[in-house]
Parts: structure tokens; C-alpha cells; sequence
């Protein structure tokens, strides 16, 4: 029975064997088929085939797509930003401040908002005649005036730049004559730098004149000092300038150090929104060393004929 058995399986094999053959053997074209009625290749893909088309191999999971961040978790980060700029700004670059009094009417009127360039300080320029410039109380100059009381806002503001700082003390003045000039006034005017008139019709008060008559600062005639600066407000006749702080530690100067920067534009309000060029008048040769060098010059001029005539004398008398 074993053999039997055995010889029935060995007769299945050969008939599978032979079957295989014949599916294997080659077409009429001389293909190869692997026994499909349609004759079309097995396409079903080996291991090494699974690669997708978007990079991964197989098994591995989809990508996944990240999600834009939501604006209201990005706002923190933008104001944060926006705050740093700011007092990068109110430091370095531009400072915005309220004009608290009519001192320097009609240039600028109580309220305005002007911006003050930072910048050209830093790298070393100084204030020139004419500027409208902002510096810091140089010795008590704010005695007796009264301190704003700010609210949150505008303490917040004045802290990024866009308003200025009630504990500042500063003031804003027309620069007249900077280190070695000397400025005088007699009477009405005209106020002098050098010795040279300055024609002011176009930034003093209207019914103003350059000078008061008053025996306080309205008269005077003074050497400002290398390193400092006299300034005056544009309304003459309501101004606590230098010509009424000759008494303090200064003579009525302002040291350029105390100088925060340039008035450049009026901001707002929207309708007085205007430019602080200087004048005209400040135009004209007004430094303090061609005043010197004339003098000197005639001299020249007189002792030169003499220094000839002598040298004249003298070949004479070796011929």
C-alpha cells in the first residue's frame, strides 16, 4: 500500500510538470507567456518596487502638513517687535515732543507735536545758527513751572517716544550763536551775530521786535563759549530765553551736551504739518573769524608799503 500510495503521487507530479511545460513554452511569436489568457506580463510590483512617487519608502506614513499659526498667538510676537523698534527709534533715530508754551510763536503754537532728529549727534555734529533745537534744562531754567501729571497712556507713550516724558525738563529754542561768535542787541535791534544784522521778519512774532528795552536781558552783548550755544524763542516778548539766565551757572548758555537734537517737521496737527528750515538770514558769512581777520588784514596792507620803501633805502645805500 505504500507503494501505491507513493506511485499515485509521483503520476500527479509528472502530469503538473508536464502541464507547467507547456504553459511555459514559447507563443507563436516566440514570447515567453506566463500562462495568462490576455498574454500581458504579471505587473503586480516586487518589495523593492514599492517606492511612492512622493519619496517615502513603504510602510511609511503620510506627511503631514503644518498648520499657519493662528494670528492672535502671532500678535504678541508683532507688538513685541513693534515695541523694540520703537524705542530703538526714540533712542537713536527720531523722538517726538509737545510744544507746552507760546514761546515760540509763529513757528510753532502751543500743542504742536514736532519731531526731533536724534541721529546727527551721534556722529558728532553740533548745533548751527538758526537750528530750532531741543535740549534739557541747563540750570533751572523750569523753576516754578508746574509738572504734568500724565495718565497711563500718555506714560506709555512718552515710554516708546511717541510723547515725551513729563519727567523730562526740556525746552525748545532758536539757536542764535554757537562757540566764539558774540551776539549783542541795543534797543529795539537788530540783533547782531559778529557784528552782522540779522534780518528776523521771517520767524519773529509779528509786532515783535529783536530786542526789548528792559534792563533783565533785553539789552546785552555776550561771548558764547566753545562748547555751548545762545538760544532764543522766535516770540521775543514772551520768551524766557538765554538773554534772562545770565545769572545761572552757564551766563545764559546752553552746553551742547545738554542739546538733545533738531526740530525737523511739525507733525501735528494734520493742517500745521510743516518743515523747520533755517533762514535765510543765517545764510550770510557770520563767523566770528573773518570778524578777527580783518583787522589784521589792514594792518597788513599799511605796513607793507613802508616794509618796501625801507628795502628800497637800504640797496640804495649799498650801492
Amino acid at each position: 500500500m505504500g507503494d501505491v500510495a507513493v506511485g499515485a503521487r509521483s503520476g500527479h507530479d509528472g502530469e503538473d510538470r508536464g502541464r507547467a511545460a507547456e504553459s511555459a513554452a514559447p507563443g507563436a511569436d516566440g514570447a515567453v507567456t506566463s500562462g495568462n489568457e490576455s498574454g500581458a506580463a504579471d505587473e503586480t510590483p516586487t518589495a523593492g518596487e514599492r517606492t511612492r512617487t512622493d519619496g517615502q519608502g513603504p510602510g511609511d506614513s503620510a506627511p503631514t502638513v503644518k498648520k499657519p499659526r493662528s494670528f492672535w498667538k502671532e500678535l504678541p510676537i508683532l507688538i513685541g517687535i513693534a515695541l523694540v523698534l520703537a524705542l530703538l527709534i526714540k533712542t537713536f533715530l527720531v523722538q517726538a515732543f509737545s510744544i507746552p508754551s507760546d514761546s515760540m510763536q509763529n513757528t510753532l503754537q502751543q500743542g504742536d507735536r514736532v519731531l526731533v532728529d536724534k541721529l546727527t549727534p551721534w556722529f558728532g555734529s553740533e548745533p548751527e545758527r538758526g537750528e530750532v533745537v531741543v535740549f534739557h534744562d541747563p540750570d533751572k531754567w523750569l523753576l516754578g513751572e508746574p509738572t504734568p501729571e500724565p495718565n497711563a497712556l500718555q506714560t506709555f507713550l512718552s515710554w516708546i517716544g511717541l510723547m515725551p516724558s513729563a519727567e523730562e525738563k526740556d525746552l525748545i529754542k532758536r539757536v542764535i550763536g554757537v562757540g566764539g561768535d558774540t551776539v549783542e542787541c541795543n534797543g529795539t535791534g537788530p540783533l547782531k551775530v559778529n557784528g552782522k544784522a540779522l534780518n528776523e521778519t521771517s520767524y519773529v512774532y509779528p509786532g515783535n521786535t529783536p530786542c526789548t528795552v528792559d534792563d533783565q536781558g533785553g539789552q546785552f552783548k555776550v561771548k558764547v563759549p566753545e562748547g555751548h550755544i545762545w538760544v532764543m524763542g522766535d516770540h521775543r516778548q514772551n520768551s524766557r530765553d538765554s538773554r534772562y539766565n545770565q545769572a545761572d551757572a552757564n551766563k545764559g548758555m546752553v552746553p551742547v551736551d545738554e542739546v538733545v537734537g533738531r526740530a525737523i517737521v511739525v507733525a501735528w496737527p494734520i493742517n500745521r504739518w510743516d518743515t523747520l528750515p533755517v533762514p535765510d538770514t543765517f545764510d550770510q558769512n557770520l563767523s566770528a573769524r573773518a570778524v578777527a581777520v580783518a583787522p589784521e588784514g589792514l594792518a597788513l596792507a599799511g605796513v607793507l608799503p613802508i616794509a618796501l620803501w625801507r628795502r628800497r633805502r637800504s640797496r640804495q645805500g649799498a650801492e
